[in-house]
């Protein structure tokens, strides 16, 4: 077996690689990726069965190359390179004693990026149809005038600010009240950040509806709220969730799940304040209708009182006049009655007059009798004895005696 030195075996490595094709094109993901001050992109690229790294090589873009590649794929693809994105990339195989085996990349294709994030997108809505949540957040009843509102955002994201200045500085002065729930809108931690204020946000149970809003940005930024996890809970949440998450030309997954989605955190507070512009204009009308319908029945209550004034005055003259013959009459029956009965009355007590005065003792003293009292009383039953003084009244005299004598009989 020939012996060699490590130089000479990587020559002949090296020599090997040259006799393979000028340059391939190699499906990878990006898994690490710099850009140095000269201007060179340094890449590693991997692929992954499951999550298990299977394969790795070092890459690297020279500066005047990467200058026109990158130009052209932000430019197709809508958003610039980055770790996880996977691309279909133009290489050349050289290898170096010292520094070993790398890719040198001429050309990647935007159009299969874009069409591996499509795939990936389709698969995530597919599992969503098959998982039969797709339509359960539409389902939900929306709040005309919600009250309390949850924003998940970034305080310092620019999409924030015009939401709550477009909310604050409505024209009508409704009054929101809102909070704030903190979470990172981009990147590979947005997703698992934006689950965990909707976790908040459903104990809190102080909510009428959900807002997730961001500013604009690359397409690659909108990538996280294509992501399955953070889509299938948005579908499920008991609220109402409104989507502005800023991007003009795509629509998420998350957006197409969401109860409502609108292009822009702007057009959000929009939605929000015609809601309660729609309820005050039905109010109003509400308060319209009730007083028109007050108005016409009040005239109508109107002519009916002023008819049965008409009537009832014509009525009362008969029933006055009526009851006027039948007071005269019992007038006139009262009077004789009485006359009647006072007459008689008259008769009895000239009889009572009668009977009284034949029982007066002036009437019987007259007649010869004569009364005696003892001790000023009449003399009746009681015993008279010697001694005793007697008055004896006549018609005519008053006589003292003493008895004398007595007789029993």
């Amino acid at each position: 077996m020939q012996e060699l030195t490590l130089f000479e075996l990587n020559l002949q490595i090296k020599k090997a690689l040259e006799q393979l094709e000028s340059s391939y094109w190699v499906i990878a993901e990006i898994g690490q990726i710099q850009v140095n001050q000269s201007g060179h992109c340094y890449l590693e690229l991997v692929q992954k069965e499951n999550t298990q790294v299977i394969a790795k090589a070092r890459a690297t873009i020279w500066a005047y190359t990467y200058r026109n590649i990158s130009a052209w794929f932000e430019r197709i693809a809508g958003s610039s390179l980055t770790v996880g994105m996977k691309i279909l990339a133009n290489a050349k195989v050289e290898f170096h004693e010292v520094y070993g085996l790398s890719l040198n990349i001429k050309d990647i294709d935007p159009s299969y990026t874009l069409g591996e994030r499509e795939k990936a997108r389709q698969e995530v809505i597919q599992q969503l149809e098959k998982d039969g949540v797709m339509e359960m957040n539409k389902g939900l009843t929306l709040p005309l005038v919600p009250q309390k509102i949850a924003i998940i955002s970034a305080e310092s994201a620019a999409g924030y600010g015009d939401f709550i200045n477009q909310l604050k500085n409505n024209l009508y002065g409704y009054k929101i009240h809102h909070t704030l729930y903190q979470s990172v809108m981009q990147g590979s931690k947005a997703s698992e950040s934006i689950i965990s204020a909707l976790h908040q946000i459903h104990k809190s149970n102080e909510v009428d509806l959900v807002v997730i809003i961001r500013g604009g940005g690359s397409q690659l930024d909108l990538d996280c709220f294509d992501d399955y996890e953070l889509c299938n809970h948005i579908a499920q949440f008991p609220l109402p969730v409104l989507t502005g998450i800023g991007h003009e030309r795509d629509t998420t997954i998350a957006d197409m799940v969401a109860h409502t989605q609108l292009k822009t955190p702007t057009a959000v507070a929009e939605f929000i304040l015609q809601g309660f512009i729609s309820f005050q204009t039905q109010i109003e009308d509400y308060f319209k209708t009730i007083r028109n319908i007050t108005l016409e029945h009040l005239m109508v209550e109107k002519e009916k009182i002023l008819s049965l004034q008409a009537g009832i005055g014509h009525s009362a003259v008969i029933q006055i006049h009526r009851q006027n013959s039948s007071l005269n009459f019992l007038t006139q029956s009262i009077r004789h009655h009485a006359q009647s009965q006072l007459k008689t009355a008259s008769n009895s007590l000239n009889s009572i007059e009668q009977k009284i005065n034949l029982t007066n003792p002036s009437h019987i003293l007259e007649k010869g009798y004569a009364i005696v009292y003892k001790n000023g009383k009449p003399l009746r039953n009681k015993t008279v004895v010697k001694g005793d003084t007697l008055e004896t009244i006549t018609s005519k005299q008053k006589i003292s005696s003493t008895v004398k004598t007595t007789e029993s009989r």
